[in-house]
């Protein structure tokens, strides 16, 4: 058995059956299954190193040919696929508790499996038209069928798709750039032509007006899992950029642009989240401070770089997880997600409005939440430059404004009882995740070491 065999085309095929068959229950057992036993296997057996079970030997090759095209997954990567598919199993795992149509999971296991192969294929630059794929595969996702798209998905697929010839033909400039990299004006097209594709794929502003509108238009839990799959394998490719390539990581102009970039995502991400009145805007405008952090995290040139950005990246894909989960269940109760229509619901959604509340707050730093250990050692690395610090603190304020109104919203009323009307299912799932923002934020040297091999993905960034 290969590597690419087990975490791409195995999931992939699964997702094409699953899709076969109706069943809500089913298809969301059998995709968080799936997902979670990929993610076992990869923690607990390394890849391209034979193990001996009694008088069985057991090996997973790393690399495979398709279509003249090498796709490769090595020993580093088994964390990488760990966390990937560990965070899949539970967005597919929710499935049934957000009352999503079942072809979310089979949709789902064929985007997973696509956007891993772009981490896995050589020559890295066909990573871009895979993940053009994986986009083109999220407009069904999205959609429901003989549906006319609203006008955020069709931004959001121009953008995306806008990306790819910039980052192609950045791809073919980098090559004479790097066999002559004294040549300045080809290395300034290069830098340009990337930058640009990149703003597209990380939405960078002006170009997130589309994340909003989607809130907005789709259901919450299928935008949320878009929101967290891609800009999670964006974030590797880039770095995969990084580490490839001397000259971009040491070019201070453009490390200031992304740092720049960045810093206006998180302090605009923050305020905007404050000003809104529909909780859907709210969590796109975090997400959208959130990636900003992480690119905040690119400018930075520490080589501490790697281990920040996962550990951004992993509690992220949970607090998204749960944010979009109680959205989906407050969703089914009033048909909006306007604050005039979700007056006092904590009353008869004491679970799904405290979840809510508790991954908005860890999207924010707030201390003793996942969220807290990433923004602490991002303050930390940044205690020499006060002007950056005080517009991050800008934004993450301006994202506990928003949770605090939140909040008041939640419980201004005046009727008088409780009631719990979430499903054992929905409770549970909430549950756990809540459990697991405390546990990350309360012992976040879990993480570490799961994040022990990090820097062997990218030698060059961790020197």
């Amino acid at each position: 058995m290969s590597a690419p065999i087990l975490w791409i085309a195995i999931p992939f095929i699964a997702g094409i059956l699953i899709f076969l068959i109706s069943s809500e229950r089913f298809s969301a057992t059998a995709g968080g299954a799936i997902s979670a036993i990929l993610a076992l296997i990869a923690l607990f057996i390394p890849i391209d190193v034979a193990l001996l079970l009694g008088t069985i030997s057991i090996k997973i090759s790393p690399a495979i040919q398709f279509f003249g095209r090498s796709f490769e997954l090595n020993t580093a990567d088994g964390f990488l696929l760990a966390i990937i598919y560990g965070l899949a199993s539970l967005w597919f795992f929710g499935t049934e508790a957000s009352a999503t149509q079942s072809r979310f999971v089979s949709f789902g296991l064929m985007i997973v499996a696509l956007l891993t192969a772009s981490i896995a294929v050589e020559p890295f630059l066909y990573a871009a038209l895979l993940l053009e794929v994986a986009t083109m595969l999220v407009i069904p996702l999205l959609v429901p069928p003989y549906q006319k798209p609203a006008q955020g998905v069709v931004r959001f697929l121009t953008y995306q798709t806008l990306a790819m010839p910039f980052i192609l033909f950045s791809g073919w400039m980098l090559t004479g750039v790097e066999a002559s990299p004294s040549d300045l004006s080809t290395t300034l097209q290069a830098g340009v032509m990337l930058g640009l594709g990149f703003a597209f794929l990380f939405a960078v502003f002006p170009l997130y007006n589309w994340i909003p509108m989607m809130m907005e238009e789709t259901p919450p839990y299928a935008t949320g899992f878009l929101l967290w799959a891609l800009p999670t394998f964006t974030t590797i490719f880039a770095l995969g950029f990084l580490d490839r390539y001397t000259w971009l990581r040491n070019s201070t102009q453009l490390m200031s642009a992304i740092q720049f970039a960045g810093l206006f995502m998180v302090a605009s991400g923050g305020l905007f989240a404050a000003l809104q009145r529909h909780f859907g805007r709210i969590l796109a405008y975090a997400a959208i401070a959130q990636t900003g952090l992480i690119l905040l995290i690119f400018g930075l040139q520490t080589t501490q770089m790697v281990n920040l950005v996962f550990l951004t990246l992993i509690p992220r894909g949970l607090e998204l997880a749960i944010w979009a989960l109680a959205l989906s269940i407050l969703k089914r109760e009033a048909f909006s997600l306007q604050f005039s229509d979700l007056q006092g619901v904590a009353r008869k959604y004491p679970v799904a409005t405290a979840s809510l509340v508790f991954a908005h707050l860890s999207i924010a730093g707030f201390p003793l939440l996942a969220g807290f250990p990433s923004r602490l050692s991002i303050w930390q690395s940044l205690t020499n430059d006060l002007s950056i610090l005080f517009w991050i603190f800008v934004g993450m304020f301006g994202l506990l404004i928003a949770a605090f109104r939140t909040l008041a919203v939640f419980v201004m009323t005046d009727e008088s009882g409780w009631k719990l009307n979430e499903s054992w299912v929905q409770v549970t799932m909430l549950a756990v995740g809540v459990s697991g923002l405390f546990i990350l934020g309360l012992f976040p040297q879990i993480l570490q070491s799961l994040l022990i091999n990090a820097p062997t993905l990218f030698e060059h960034l961790s020197q």
